[in-house]
């Protein structure tokens, strides 16, 4: 079962995700495709803050006793998911750069030989 407490901290922890991620994306600091996860991740902390029988199903249905724990181990999961396909992006990132710059050498090179 969950706490009045919990239930209260988790909207609140939701609405500021949300109000944060919102200011983000119109200061143009955060892209709408990056925002949609943190987004969604608020809206679930909502439905199981407003509707704790949620919670506690899913909690019954993984066989965990408590419904505290099923959030803590969603969150982590959760988390470690963002960072696996962060970490994924990173890399795509990493080969692209790798790519420009060899290629923007080559141009230099090419220009260079073309000047002399």
């Amino acid at each position: 079962m969950m706490t009045t407490t919990l239930r209260i901290a988790l909207i609140l922890v939701s609405l500021s995700t949300f109000s944060m991620i919102m200011r983000k994306i119109r200061q143009s600091r955060m892209q709408i495709e990056s925002a949609i996860f943190w987004i969604v991740l608020a809206l679930v902390l909502v439905v199981y803050s407003v509707f704790p029988k949620v919670a506690d199903a899913c909690a019954s249905l993984l066989g965990i006793y408590a419904t505290t724990n099923f959030l803590f181990l969603f969150a982590i999961f959760v988390l470690i998911l963002k960072v696996f396909f962060m970490s994924i992006h990173i890399s795509q990132l990493e080969s692209k750069i790798k790519e420009l710059v060899q290629a923007m050498a080559l141009e230099e090179k090419k220009y260079e030989e073309e000047k002399h």
